[in-house]
């Protein structure tokens, strides 16, 4: 294995001939269309963020950075930071996490959810106007969730593991304009996450790529310590830089 990895390396940084460097951002409105928690999970008080707490739209920057080689393989780092804050009032009691939050009171809720990824993929198709590759995504997920009130806060939070497929398609169906779909999935009985993207790509140089479109985000688990599922839409303006 180790062999492998340093026959990987050398091809990847040592013949320019085989790859191409690229960097990635990405930013725009992220808006929630569902946000529902319950901590601890099997007998918190279960919260809508969306419907008890309001929720208005947020922005979000990602960055992503990869290497393409050998024409078909591509490894790729991404960084996707999401804070999203709610505020209001319950007519019910709040129990959550130990804290107990009596009826009228103002609350406040900050939900984070930050993911750093580490991608590989293999092109199952490579032609002039069409790409299509699969490959498997290595998620570290870093998220909070807290419940403040009167100065009085309680804040859950996690560091996990999660593997993902990857997915992605490029149709070039004009010269300089490209539709491309990316996505990192997976659902398990433990709990289910997607993060797809529909985007129209435009390329006024050869390498530079602008795009604009939309991305979902789902996901969630349900246990005994954690309840909370949730739906975020985006409206994305992207840009990609190949060197």
């Amino acid at each position: 294995m180790l062999r492998f990895s340093t026959i990987l390396m050398l091809l990847i940084f040592s013949a320019p001939i085989y790859a191409g460097v690229f960097v990635d951002a990405e930013t725009g409105a992220v808006f929630t269309g569902m946000n529902d928690v319950r901590i601890p999970g099997n007998y918190g008080s279960r919260v809508s963020l969306t419907g008890v707490l309001r929720t208005g739209p947020s922005y979000f920057i990602r960055a992503r950075a990869g290497v393409e080689f050998m024409e078909r393989h591509t490894v790729s780092f991404l960084a996707a930071p999401l804070s999203i804050e709610s505020r209001g009032r319950s007519s019910k009691p709040v129990f959550f996490y130990g804290g107990f939050y009596p009826p009228g009171l103002p609350l406040k809720s900050v939900f984070t959810f930050n993911s750093y990824r580490l991608s590989y993929r293999y092109d199952l198709i490579n032609t002039k106007d069409f790409r299509l590759g699969a490959g498997l995504t290595a998620k570290i997920r870093d998220a909070y969730i807290s419940m403040e009130s009167l100065g009085a806060r309680r804040t859950r939070s996690n560091v996990g593991f999660v593997p993902l497929i990857n997915l992605g398609m490029e149709w070039r169906f004009a010269p300089g304009f490209a539709l491309i779909i990316d996505a990192d999935a997976l659902a398990a009985p433990q709990g289910r996450a997607e993060d797809i993207l529909a985007a129209l790509q435009f390329s006024p140089v050869e390498n530079l790529a602008l795009r604009a479109g939309y991305r979902i985000l789902e996901g969630g688990a349900d246990n005994k310590s954690v309840y909370t599922f949730s739906l975020f839409h985006y409206a994305v303006a992207g840009v990609t830089y190949r060197i």
